[in-house]
C-alpha cells in the first residue's frame, strides 16, 4: 500500500482538477451553463423567445387623472376671497380694567377703538350674486369686502345666517358673476379624488388635492348639526367658506374646519355638503331664516351604567334633563327624568342623528315618542315648533382661549396672526343645549 500511494496523489489530483474545470466551464460537456443536472431533456432545445409586454400608451397630460386644470379652471373664478373687519373698543390702560381704578373715571373712562380683521373664502352659487361662506367668517363685521380672481372687488351685504349649521349667504352686486355648478353629494363616495380651493394665509388663491376620507361625519363640536365630508386635501387658515370640487369642477362642500394640534393641515379637513349648503341657501333667501323642528328639551346620552338604573336592558335613548317651559315637550307633560326611547317609530341609537331628524319635521306636525317613565312605557305624541334662533354673542377680541385644537375652523386673521376666530360649540346653545354627554332637540 505504501508502494501505491505515490501513484495516487497524481490520480486524485487530476480528478480534483477536473471537476473544477467542468464546474467553471460547464459548455466543456455540450450544456448551457443555466442548465441543471439531470435536465437532458432541454439542452437540445433552442432559446425561448422573449415574452410579449404591453406597453402603455403615451401619458396624455391635456385630460384624464394626471391633472384636473380644466376642473380647476370651471371652477376656480367662482371661489372668492373675503375679507371681513370689525371695530372693537378696548381701554385705554390695563389698569381701566381693574374696578377700583374704574371707579374715579365712571362712564368717561378713556378708551379707544381698533380695527380688527378676518380673512376667508366664499363661493359664488348663483347668477343673482348669492355667495356661500361660512358664518364664523363674517361674524360681527361691520364691513365684508370680497375679491373675484379676476381683480374685481365689491362689498357685500349678509343675507342672512345660520349659526348651527355654520353658514352664511352673501349677496354682491356684480355683472356676469362667475357661478360654480353644484354636484349631488348622495353620489359622494368615499376614495374619490377632491379638490380645495381657498386663499391660505392670504397667500392667494390655492389648489390642493386629495380624496373623500369619509362621508356623513358627525360628533365633532363643530355646530348643532353636523354632516361633514372628511377630506385629506389640505385646508389651512383662509380656506373656510371656499369650495371642495370634484375631478369635473363641482362643487362638493363648502371647506369648514380641520383636526390640527399645531394650526396647520394635518390632513384631516371637514366640508359641508353641497346639498345641504343648497338647501339651507334656498331658506335663508326665500324664508330669511333656516326653520327647524324643536321639542324643547335638554338631555343626557344614555350609557350602560344608566340605562340599567332605570332597569333598561340596552343604552339606546337618552335621559331627558331638562324640560324648557312652555315648549312642545312641556305642553306634552313630558317630565325631567323621563327616557325618551323612540321618535316616530324610530328607536334612538344615535341622538345627533335624531336631532337632526327632527329638525326636519316641518313646525306645527304632530309627532309621536316613546317614553319611559318610573319603569312604564308611555306613548306620547307632541305638536313640534320651530326651534328659536340661537343668541351668540360677539367676542369683543380675537384674543380666544386655547381648546383642544379639535374642529379648530380655518378662518384667518391677518391683523392678529396668533389669534384664530373658533366656531362656536354647539351645546353652547341655550335654547335647546345638550348636555355634555350628547345632543337632542
Amino acid at each position: 500500500m505504501r508502494r501505491a500511494l505515490p501513484y495516487l496523489w497524481p490520480i486524485l489530483i487530476g480528478v480534483l482538477a477536473a471537476i473544477v474545470l467542468l464546474n467553471a466551464f460547464p459548455q466543456l460537456l455540450g450544456r448551457q451553463a443555466n442548465d441543471t443536472p439531470g435536465d437532458t431533456a432541454g439542452s437540445s432545445e433552442q432559446a425561448r423567445p422573449a415574452p410579449d409586454l404591453r406597453q402603455a400608451a403615451p401619458l396624455a397630460r391635456g385630460s384624464g387623472p394626471v391633472s384636473y386644470a380644466d376642473a380647476v379652471e370651471r371652477a376656480a373664478p367662482a371661489v372668492v376671497n373675503i375679507y371681513s373687519s370689525r371695530v372693537v373698543e378696548r381701554d385705554s390702560h390695563p389698569l381701566m380694567s381693574d374696578p377700583f381704578f374704574r371707579q374715579f373715571f365712571g362712564d368717561d373712562a378713556p378708551s379707544r377703538e381698533r380695527m380688527l380683521s378676518s380673512l376667508g373664502s366664499g363661493v359664488i352659487v348663483s347668477e343673482q350674486g348669492y355667495v356661500l361662506t361660512n358664518n364664523h367668517v363674517i361674524r360681527g363685521a361691520d364691513q365684508i369686502q370680497v375679491a373675484l380672481r379676476d381683480g374685481r372687488e365689491t362689498l357685500a351685504e349678509v343675507v342672512g345666517t345660520d349659526p348651527e349649521s355654520d353658514l352664511a349667504v352673501l349677496r354682491i352686486d356684480l355683472d356676469d358673476p362667475p357661478v360654480i355648478e353644484l354636484s349631488d353629494t348622495q353620489e359622494v363616495a368615499v376614495g374619490d379624488v377632491s379638490l380645495a380651493i381657498g386663499n391660505p394665509f392670504g397667500v392667494g388663491q390655492t389648489v390642493t388635492m386629495g380624496i373623500i376620507s369619509a362621508t356623513g361625519r358627525s360628533h365633532l363640536g363643530l355646530s348643532a348639526y353636523e354632516d361633514f365630508i372628511q377630506t385629506d386635501a389640505a385646508i389651512n387658515p383662509g380656506n373656510s367658506g371656499g369650495a371642495l370640487i370634484d375631478p369635473q369642477g363641482a362643487l362638493v362642500g363648502i371647506n369648514t374646519a380641520i383636526f390640527s394640534r399645531s394650526g396647520g393641515s394635518q390632513g384631516i379637513g371637514f366640508a359641508i355638503p353641497a346639498n345641504l349648503a343648497s338647501n339651507i341657501l334656498k331658506e335663508i333667501v326665500t324664508k330669511g331664516r333656516v326653520i327647524r323642528g324643536w321639542l324643547g328639551i335638554e338631555a343626557q346620552e344614555l350609557d350602560a351604567e344608566l340605562a340599567a338604573s332605570f332597569g333598561l336592558e340596552t343604552p339606546n335613548g337618552v335621559v331627558i334633563a331638562n324640560v324648557l317651559p312652555n315648549g312642545p315637550a312641556a305642553r306634552a307633560g313630558l317630565q325631567p327624568g323621563d327616557v325618551l326611547l323612540k321618535v316616530d317609530g324610530e328607536p334612538i341609537l344615535d341622538p345627533r342623528q335624531t336631532m337632526s331628524d327632527i329638525a326636519a319635521v316641518r313646525p306645527g306636525n304632530a309627532l309621536p315618542v316613546t317614553i319611559v317613565r318610573g319603569g312604564e312605557t308611555r306613548q306620547v305624541t307632541l305638536t313640534v315648533a320651530e326651534r328659536p334662533t340661537p343668541n351668540r354673542p360677539v367676542p369683543s377680541s380675537p384674543d380666544t382661549p386655547d381648546e383642544a385644537k379639535t374642529g379648530q375652523n380655518t378662518s384667518s386673521s391677518p391683523a392678529e396672526s396668533d389669534a384664530e376666530e373658533r366656531p362656536d360649540p354647539a351645546n353652547g346653545d341655550t335654547t335647546d343645549s345638550a348636555t355634555a354627554a350628547g345632543e337632542t332637540p
